[in-house]
């Protein structure tokens, strides 16, 4: 089947992958493959702008790809690589700083969040990250950006940014990217009230064992106001209830609905039914996890050889835009 044309994604290195980061990104970039070329990127240089130290970088980065390989993406079909590995992002995140007024940067709603998280480093990678991101996504003329429309700025940023480049230096080489929208669901943490992350302890490991699953599962929230195994309870606030309808057959998930409205079951019922799903389902993923890491030259054979394939669609857009600008050869 012809391809729709080139999908690019990054994300941050941050190791082992939780249900989150599966729901909210990994699932969908699986399931892109079979529309569009597929270049999925592990921005190590982008996670600079927010880390103080790289001790965990390398392990991150292949604990990422590692996840990434597991669930599904095809790297013989998709291009996986790691951001530092092509060098020819920083240089067209230069060329195009030089068409970005600063202003647009610190409008940026994302940048201010940033401020409010981090005053003590508030670097210059911090301001400029919106064009690193843009040159990750033209530089391999992609087509099209999955992204949630909490990142839309960012993607019209860079098609105003890919705009003003063309027009300085009267040239169409660098392709306006097309915002895909995705529903990206918030995934709750256990404690059923910030979104899941490693930072807050309140995420469940895709690679956890099983043992380790149940446990995290049992200590999720659930409805707040249902106190007693006798109180009945509103699935339509409970964040196991909500898993449940991810992870649990239709007809299961109808009769939890149904016996916990009249406490026919009990939270503690519900939530071992969720784990033993849970577990159900992410046992393929553990299994093919486990025989790609018996030999972690895989993974990294994986991103290296990702790397080429990507360095060659680089160069040859760089070709382009350095004639462009007119630089002397």
């Amino acid at each position: 089947m012809a391809k729709k044309g080139r999908v690019f994604s990054g994300a941050r290195p941050t190791g082992r992958q939780h249900l989150g980061n599966y729901l909210g990104a990994i699932k969908n970039y699986v399931a892109l493959q079979d529309e569009y070329e597929s270049v999925y990127c592990i921005v190590d240089v982008h996670a600079l702008t927010t880390v103080e130290t790289t001790k965990d970088l390398v392990v991150n980065t292949y604990d990422m790809a590692l996840d990434w390989l597991a669930a599904g993406i095809r790297p013989e079909e998709s291009i996986v690589f790691v951001q530092s590995h092509v060098p020819q992002v920083m240089e067209l995140h230069t060329y195009l700083s030089m068409v970005t007024p600063w202003g647009k940067l610190t409008d940026l709603p994302t940048f201010k969040e940033k401020v409010r998280q981090q005053e003590s480093n508030v670097n210059y990678g911090l301001v400029g990250y919106p064009i690193l991101m843009t040159a990750d996504i033209v530089l391999y003329k992609t087509d099209v950006v999955p992204v949630g429309v909490d990142q839309a700025p960012h993607i019209e940023f860079a098609r105003e940014t890919v705009r003003s480049f063309n027009y300085r230096y009267g040239t169409n080489v660098l392709r306006e990217p097309q915002m895909k929208n995705t529903e990206i669901p918030k995934v709750l943490g256990i404690d059923g009230v910030q979104k899941m992350g490693k930072s807050l302890n309140n995420h469940i490991e895709l690679a956890s064992t099983p043992d380790e699953t149940r446990q995290r599962v049992m200590q999720m929230v659930t409805d707040p106001q249902r106190m007693r195994r006798t109180d009945s309870g509103n699935p339509d606030v409970c964040n196991v209830f909500s898993m449940h309808k991810i992870f649990t057959s239709k007809e299961d998930v109808e009769m939890i609905n149904v016996e916990c409205r009249r406490a026919g079951i009990g939270c503690v019922d519900c939530k071992k039914r969720f784990a033993e799903n849970l577990n159900k389902n992410l046992e393929p993923f553990r299994n093919k996890r486990e025989e790609i890491g018996k030999n972690p030259d895989t993974v990294w054979d994986v991103l290296h050889d990702g790397a080429k394939r990507a360095r060659a669609i680089a160069e040859e857009t760089m070709v382009e835009v350095r004639a462009a600008m007119q630089l002397p050869k």
